[in-house]
């Protein structure tokens, strides 16, 4: 299978080398020809448009940064669009809403494509490594059909049903990952302001009721200093508001939601758009005077998981 992928950023271009360490024919595009040049010099070949990717390859996927960046690639008068023909598929791992996908999925089936939303989980540190969890939102013979490249992409692979739900299970776990970020930055100052160690804190929480993904990974670059995961407030802000625009459009009167929209909107004002989302706790570290810092603690997090072939998730109580 020819595959392109189209957006080569901080997901994107590890789950694109993912594709070419295991040995894919592989076609890239980047608006940045700087950030493609590593991949060609690989041996991958580059794309001068996006139709000519899609009039080459067998599936394109794109990782972009919004709605409107997806839309532009594909519905350029040299986008994608132009390009498709039947049997081919695309793949939009963005994170992206639900209706846009659908809107542009009906586009790709008017051209004799299939459309797949397949937006990915875990961080960057997972997708350098090919142990990033993927859910794919398509008709089932087109998830069948693309499996062995998203077992590649991925460890964990979910079918999650028709085109579009992929995305709204995206943003509902990116909601999830929004607010425990938000808690855990809380405990840690209160933490400190009480005079605990913040080491002790990090294991006691760790071997708790209280554990979560993101404490076993935020925390640590948090107490660090670094606070990089290559996830910055702008995205945060962006995934939450697609979350809330899913809750207002079928009359779910969310709480928490709208706070943490206010609280990242705070943060991008106070510290630009650009700074990595973990410093959320800089609002707080400044309005006690504490620093929350800790060591012992990773730079950066590490997939410390080997690369092994990934498979397909079954839901409980369908098998």
């Amino acid at each position: 299978m020819k595959v392109g992928f189209i957006g080569l950023g901080n997901v994107g271009g590890k789950l694109a080398g993912s594709l070419l360490r295991n040995g894919y024919d592989l076609m890239v595009r980047d608006l940045d020809r700087e950030i493609a040049q590593p991949f060609v010099d690989a041996g991958s070949r580059f794309a001068e448009s996006p139709r000519e990717m899609a009039e080459q390859c067998d599936l394109v996927i794109t990782c972009l940064p919004s709605p409107a960046a997806s839309a532009a690639v594909m519905e350029a008068e040299d986008g994608l669009l132009a390009g498709f023909g039947s049997g081919k598929i695309w793949a939009e791992m963005s994170t992206t809403d639900e209706a846009e996908v659908k809107r542009l999925g009906a586009k790709v089936i008017e051209t004799g494509a299939s459309p797949v939303d397949c937006p990915v989980s875990g961080g960057c540190h997972r997708a350098a490594t090919g142990n990033i969890a993927i859910f794919a939102g398509c008709d089932r013979d087109v998830f069948e059909r693309m499996l062995p490249v998203l077992t590649t992409l991925g460890r964990r692979v979910l079918h999650t049903g028709e085109l579009g739900s992929a995305s709204v299970l995206k943003v509902l776990t990116n909601y999830l990952a929004t607010a425990n970020l938000i808690t855990c930055a809380e405990a840690l100052v209160t933490a400190k302001a009480a005079g605990m160690d913040l080491n002790t804190t990090y294991e006691a929480i760790a071997i708790s009721s209280g554990n979560s993904f993101v404490h076993e990974t935020e925390s640590q670059v948090i107490l660090n200093g670094s606070r990089d995961i290559n996830f910055t407030m702008d995205l945060v802000v962006k995934d939450i508001s697609l979350f809330q625009a899913i809750a207002d459009r079928h009359d779910v009167p969310l709480e928490m939601n709208p706070l943490m929209i206010q609280i990242f909107q705070d943060g991008m004002e106070r510290f630009g758009p650009r700074e990595w989302s973990p410093n959320i706790i800089k609002r707080l570290e400044e309005a006690t005077g504490l620093d929350i810092l800790a060591p012992g603690f990773p730079t950066e997090m590490v997939d410390l998981e080997p690369e092994e072939l990934g498979y397909e998730v079954i839901p409980t109580g369908t098998r």
